[in-house]
């Protein structure tokens, strides 16, 4: 075990961000998934375990977490199809995922993150390190509640831009700018939650509704649109960004 993961140090004060709120550990060696369990357990998660990657996307479709703890290397089922399983569905396409992982190469770590994953971790790695990172997760703004919260009203300002939802009107640097009223939509969504990511999947539900002809590529399409109509250059955009592997966010300030 000690080849895997450090000695444990003394644990924290546990974080009241914590306090109440699921995680998801999917880990199959059992020592490094106990460790894994009982220090996350300390902080006062409430854990639920996995072993196998197939076993991971069933729990995922089940119930909603606040944090997977995900190892990379995984029987059955790797850890990059779970991720993007998790991101692919609905109930917690938002969560936030920490990835394990036993390989160093640069490669393996960019495919984590390019799959879904918000962060990670090389083994062997410290206990209070991984305690330190699941922290920040949870710290972390989730677009599903503000999905959940319902549209905002009135006026946003966000940067440069200026949207009335009354008036269904865009300004850009005191320039009107015409929206359809997807790409108003979308805009009007992602600038009301600067900074927090918002799935291609969050997007169609909460924009198209009920129309079931669209995919994830018509938000694309409208991302690209809307770029050309707001960036000075669409190849470096400075207020819609990509979040590789999730979705699209409005840049923070």
């Amino acid at each position: 075990m000690s080849d895997v993961i450090d000695h444990p140090e003394s644990p924290e004060p546990r974080s009241a961000s914590a306090v109440g709120r699921r995680a998801l550990v999917v880990e199959d060696e059992p020592n490094i998934r106990e460790l894994v369990v009982l220090h996350l357990g300390l902080e006062g998660l409430a854990i639920t375990e996995a072993a196998a990657g197939d076993e991971a996307i069933r729990r995922i479709e089940a119930e909603p977490f606040d944090l997977v703890v995900l190892d990379l290397m995984l029987p059955k089922v790797d850890g990059v199809a779970v991720c993007r399983a998790i991101r692919r569905h609905p109930l917690n396409a938002d969560v936030p995922i920490l990835m394990l992982t036993a390989r160093r190469e640069e490669s393996d770590k960019v495919l984590g993150l390019e799959s879904g994953a918000d962060d990670y971790l090389t083994k062997p790695f410290g206990i209070r390190e991984l305690v330190a990172r699941a922290r920040a997760l949870l710290r972390r703004p989730r677009a599903s509640r503000a999905f959940r919260s319902g549209p905002t009203s009135g006026v946003v300002e966000a940067g440069p831009l200026r949207l009335d939802r009354s008036r269904r009107q865009a300004v850009l640097n005191g320039q009107v700018i015409e929206l359809t009223p997807h790409e108003f939509d979308v805009l009007h969504l992602l600038a009301s939650n600067v900074g927090i990511v918002f799935t291609r999947e969050m997007l169609l539900e909460r924009v198209w509704t009920n129309d079931t002809h669209v995919t994830v590529r018509s938000v694309d399409t409208l991302i690209k649109r809307l770029r050309q109509k707001l960036e000075a250059d669409t190849r470096d955009p400075k207020l819609i960004l990509t979040v590789w592997g999730t979705g699209y966010k409005y840049a923070d300030g």
